[in-house]
């Protein structure tokens, strides 16, 4: 199996290297660096493109969350705190999983399978860390007050720009993120994310109709209910797109 680099964020130098020694049982598991705090951990993930971050979430000055969303991809989270409070809240982001401080070998094995799983889920997305538009398979980490979530590119079937923000619709779900919808264009891969107005971005494989509308335009209707009108000039690239 490929090795899995991995990097330890936490502000504790003790749980870094207890934690770091019990890894050394896992023959694929490559611990690359470490991070004492958040912005150290930032910085160490865009340059070193880690598979998988252990990570602390109460640190001084910000959170682990904090991290997650200052991110612009995020790799696999296993989270490690002393706070049971957050267990539930790591779960809502749907993390890898959740490890309890002091960690139990037992649980770090349970923690380690959960990552060959999903990581066979995905055959091998690798390479994936280069910086080019993120696939749909790539997950984003989107929070919305207290509440968080990981999320597959393949699962937001909208983008809808509010002022500065985009509002994100996947599931029954529409958190908002800081983020323009020109600056979200830039980053998805334009097979799968279209511009179809000025105010939206839609996810192609989430398209339940096409109709024509006024001047020209279509009006697509997506699965989750969503009508959206796509504006006349973007018709004529939805079409061409859309034609074999």
């Amino acid at each position: 199996m490929a090795t899995i680099k991995t990097i330890i964020i936490d502000d504790e130098r003790l749980a870094r290297s207890e934690l770091r020694k019990m890894l050394q049982d896992f023959s694929d598991i490559e611990v690359i660096d470490e991070a004492a705090n958040v912005d150290e951990g930032i910085e160490k993930i865009e340059t070193l493109h880690p598979d998988l971050i252990f990570l602390d979430i109460q640190m001084p000055g910000k959170t682990g969350f904090d991290l997650l969303e200052q991110l612009e991809k995020a790799p696999h989270v296993i989270f490690t705190t002393a706070y049971d409070e957050y267990a539930l809240k790591a779960f809502e982001v749907n993390a890898l999983d959740y490890l309890l401080k002091p960690v139990e070998p037992k649980r770090l094995t349970d923690a380690i399978h959960k990552l060959h799983d999903e990581l066979q889920k995905q055959h091998g997305a690798n390479g994936a860390h280069i910086r080019g538009p993120l696939s749909e398979h790539d997950q984003v980490f989107v929070k919305d007050g207290e509440r968080c979530w990981f999320v597959k590119l393949n699962e937001i079937r909208l983008f809808e720009s509010v002022g500065n923000y985009a509002k994100v619709f996947f599931g029954n779900n529409k958190p908002l993120i800081l983020k323009s919808l020109n600056a979200l264009e830039e980053r998805l891969d334009t097979k799968v994310f279209f511009r179809a107005n000025r105010k939206h971005i839609i996810n192609l494989r989430w398209i339940e109709k096409v109709e024509p509308y006024f001047n020209g335009g279509l009006l697509l209707e997506l699965k989750g209910g969503e009508k959206i009108e796509v504006s006349r000039r973007q018709t004529v690239k939805f079409k061409e797109m859309m034609s074999l």
